[in-house]
């Protein structure tokens, strides 16, 4: 077992194969935090639907691992688990798939502060739905950055970084499971050189944040060239609630798949 000891952060299917690829490599958090299914959130007066969660309590029980859930509005709920954390004597924390500020009274209190996987090359695309975003806006590239947090959002020192191309045939699905497959090596790949780690600050006037997406954001405009239309459906395609017309009899057409012809 390897001899880095961290507290894992996740909700999603994205945190279930980071996790289990996580313990394959002999890297056994000390304790796991996770979201309910149905949360509550700060953008929304009611619980939001995690439409790409997974339960990682099971994962927590058959590897004996504590495992505790977070609902509240901001995650403020995290400080409550402070004494805990601190008594674990933790070198860092590891959020992937998370959707909550992590505060800082938490963050300070291990030795790396906490580390999280955005799914885009830093400072561009920070915030919400940064595949989703990338894909909308027509790029050819994207990648994926491990970063510590700070206060701001996704605006911390830069651990690693890592691109792949975003085909023009490829749909959300093809680019989240490229973005997986790479933070699966790239986290592996940092923790076994845990001690020689360097950490370079962003230049936080080219950040930029995109906010999250929401279901009512996948509606099609028509007045769209044929272009912009083509990136948004595929953008937006399965795991994801899908890009959709409204029909006259007040129903929701979902458009899962789209091609251009010339």
């Amino acid at each position: 077992m390897s001899d880095v000891s961290f507290a894992f952060l996740g909700a999603t299917k994205y945190s279930k194969k980071l996790l289990l690829n996580l313990i394959k490599n002999n890297f056994i958090p000390k304790v796991i935090f996770a979201i309910p299914e149905e949360f509550t959130i700060s953008y929304s007066t009611e619980k939001v639907k995690n439409v790409n969660f997974s339960n990682l309590k099971k994962i927590a029980q058959r590897h004996n691992i504590r495992y505790y859930e977070i609902d509240s509005v901001e995650g403020e709920r995290l400080n409550d688990y402070n004494a805990l954390v601190k008594d674990l004597n933790l070198d860092l924390i590891l959020v992937l798939g998370w959707y909550y500020m992590i505060p800082r009274s938490t963050r300070m209190l291990t030795k790396y502060g906490a580390w999280g996987i955005h799914a885009s090359l830093l400072p561009k695309y920070a915030g919400g739905a940064p595949l989703n975003w990338a894909i909308i806006n027509g790029e050819e590239k994207t990648g994926v950055t491990l970063f510590r947090m700070e206060d701001g959002v996704d605006d911390g020192d830069i651990i690693a970084q890592e691109s792949f191309p975003i085909r023009y045939t490829d749909n959300i699905g093809d680019v989240y499971k490229r973005a997986t497959k790479v933070s699966k090596k790239l986290l592996v790949d940092v923790l076994k050189n845990i001690e020689n780690i360097n950490f370079i600050p962003q230049d936080k006037s080219k950040i930029e944040v995109y906010p999250q997406r929401k279901k009512e954001d996948g509606e099609i405009d028509l007045k769209k060239n044929s272009n912009d239309l083509y990136n948004f459906i595929r953008a937006q395609s399965s795991p994801y609630p899908g890009a959709y017309l409204k029909t006259i009899d007040g129903k929701k057409l979902i458009i899962e798949k789209v091609r251009l012809e010339n």
